[in-house]
């Protein structure tokens, strides 16, 4: 980790405010002022400010259910963003493990664990997501073998990787994809000649959205929750 992140982890001090004290020489790593803000440490590492040893602050790691018109993202932009639904210090810190569209409810992870989140998001690790999908039409029959085997979308080279698809109702199913291209489900159902007009995620990885969560509310995840990524 960046020493600057890693003292923003351990003290109330902004990213700015950190390199300022870097600067002026306040800190050390295992007793050496480093003045560097892109110095590896580790949690291990010993640093101090102002001859204070800093204390590597845990990771945290939320489970959010996330409503239609807003964002995940740490900028507002036409939608707001989701963390100002999370109550806690620093929320902003967080980053969102694998984002939603504004108009899609559902599960959203969110953490301060970098490597944490890259096994959710990186093509390599092929995380399963689960949605729940409500279509303008009736699936086609051959639908189910046809996201099997992998689907040509619009403007790109290769074919989707292989889905699950099980058909709850002529116009609602459960696809359960190991990818995440820009817009993919939507993307997947408009290449069979079908239209979403409803999408929420139930799953990502072994994890669940908990049924007692309200739109709108977050928990932290368990340990066993956070250690099945």
């Amino acid at each position: 980790m960046r020493l600057d992140k890693y003292i923003c982890r351990c003290t109330e001090l902004s990213r700015s405010d950190a390199k300022k004290r870097l600067k002026q020489g306040a800190v050390k790593v295992n007793d050496e002022v480093v003045k560097d803000p892109g110095h590896q440490v580790y949690e291990e590492t010993h640093v101090t400010l102002d001859d204070r040893t800093l204390s590597f602050a845990a990771a945290r790691y939320i489970m959010l259910y996330k409503p239609q018109d807003c964002i995940c993202s740490n900028v507002d932009e036409l939608y707001p963003s989701v963390l100002h639904l999370l109550e806690i210090d620093r929320a902003f810190d967080l980053h969102i493990a694998g984002r939603l569209d504004a108009d899609t409810t559902g599960l959203v992870l969110i953490t301060d664990d970098g490597q944490w989140s890259h096994k959710i998001t990186s093509p390599k690790k092929a995380c399963h997501k689960r949605y729940r999908v409500q279509l303008s039409r009736p699936i086609r029959e051959d639908a189910a073998e046809l996201f099997a085997e992998g689907v040509q979308l619009q403007n790109e080279k290769n074919l989707t990787r292989p889905a699950t698809l099980e058909v709850l109702s002529e116009q609602e199913v459960l696809l359960t994809i190991s990818e995440g291209k820009y817009h993919q489900v939507k993307r997947m159902f408009a290449a069979i000649g079908n239209r979403v007009v409803g999408l929420h995620r139930e799953q990502i990885g072994d994890i669940e959205l908990d049924p007692e969560l309200n739109m709108g509310d977050w928990r932290y995840l368990t340990e066993e929750e956070v250690q099945s990524i």
